[in-house]
């Protein structure tokens, strides 16, 4: 289950990362591969001008630089604040992903080697807040990359949580989502119930039509089991929901799937989210270009428009869905709470 290995196609790289710890760890670690020195991660002119059919290949390439945004967002789901962090981007590829809208500029995967400064502004914050607001915030890590797929290549994670749980007195809470089941080099570390991951669910069939590149149903619940086993907060997104032909049954075989095979001590205390799919022109554009064989998830007479060249479902099928998910939700999992339905 644990065996994913990404070896990067060509390597990206502002010239400054090879002065951080990472970047040269990086570096020896992928020392066979092509590397190509770049001006700036936002504006790679090599992707720019690829069409839409290299997507796939394009995905194979790791970009290395240095962040040089640390602004936080405030948010009121999850999270008090969406962060940037240590990546962005993912090897998946997701026909839905919101960041293939750009995918010239930054689906593809991108690490970023300044990972103490990325952190040491979350430390500072938490413990502010903690002064002044008496709270200890919550802090978003992975709102645009996945963090247990990007451990696999820079062990960030791991770095990450013994840095921020090292002092057992530190304020505030990491979370991140992931569709990624390699979890085992977590599970053993000192985490003092500082972090909340989040795992991303569909049914398997949309997996394998949708989600190319991630990891199984079957494979991302044992991994939900096995960090609750190890001391996690847990929590599951259904995310993002695609109103498919016999969408109802699809998700409620997932919900039952969820009740049979998730442990007792999950099902105590998860939290659920539910997220609707949104989609846009230049999502359908790239993916029948890219993908020609796969499914069309622009669904005209479900969808409307929610600004330029972007669609979402139509209120009267939000609507329908939302009673749905919290009829199924609180009667499978009557001690759960729904965070939001979206």
């Amino acid at each position: 289950m644990n065996n994913f290995v990404f070896k990067p196609n060509a390597i990206f790289y502002e010239k400054e990362v090879v002065n951080f710890d990472l970047g040269k760890e990086l570096f020896n670690k992928y020392r066979d591969v092509p590397k190509f020195e770049i001006e700036n991660h936002n504006n790679i002119e090599e992707m720019r001008k690829k069409e839409n059919k290299e997507f796939p290949k394009m995905k194979q390439n790791l970009i290395i630089g240095t962040r040089k945004t640390h602004k936080f967002i405030s948010n009121h789901k999850v999270s008090d604040y969406l962060v940037p962090y240590t990546s962005s981007g993912c090897t998946a590829m997701c026909l839905y992903c919101y960041l293939v809208c750009n995918y010239n500029k930054c689906s593809y995967l991108r690490i970023f080697v300044n990972r103490e400064e990325c952190l040491n502004k979350i430390l500072k914050v938490a413990n502010k807040d903690f002064e002044t607001l008496r709270k200890e915030s919550v802090f978003e890590i992975g709102s645009n990359s996945d963090l247990i797929l990007e451990n696999t290549i820079t062990s960030n994670l791991v770095w990450t949580i013994n840095n921020f749980c090292l002092n057992p007195n530190q304020k505030g809470f990491l979370t991140f989502p992931t569709k990624f089941c390699m979890v085992d080099d977590i599970l053993d570390l000192k985490h003092n119930g500082k972090i909340i991951v989040r795992m991303s669910v569909n049914p398997e069939t949309i997996i394998n039509k949708v989600e190319f590149g991630t990891s199984r149903l079957e494979d991302r619940i044992e991994a939900i089991n096995k960090l609750k086993q190890a001391g996690y907060k847990v929590g599951i997104l259904i995310a993002p929901v695609i109103f498919t032909e016999n969408w109802e049954n699809l998700y409620l075989e997932l919900i039952e799937t969820l009740k049979l095979k998730l442990s007792n001590e999950v099902k105590k205390n998860v939290f659920f989210e539910v997220i609707f799919m949104t989609y846009s022109y230049v999502h359908t554009k790239i993916n029948e270009e890219a993908f020609p064989n796969a499914i069309n998830l622009f669904n005209k007479d479900l969808m409307t428009g929610r600004g330029r060249g972007k669609y979402m479902y139509k209120n009267e099928i939000r609507k329908k869905g939302e009673t749905f998910f919290r009829e199924k939700l609180e009667k499978y999992f009557p001690n759960s709470k729904i965070i939001y339905i979206v």
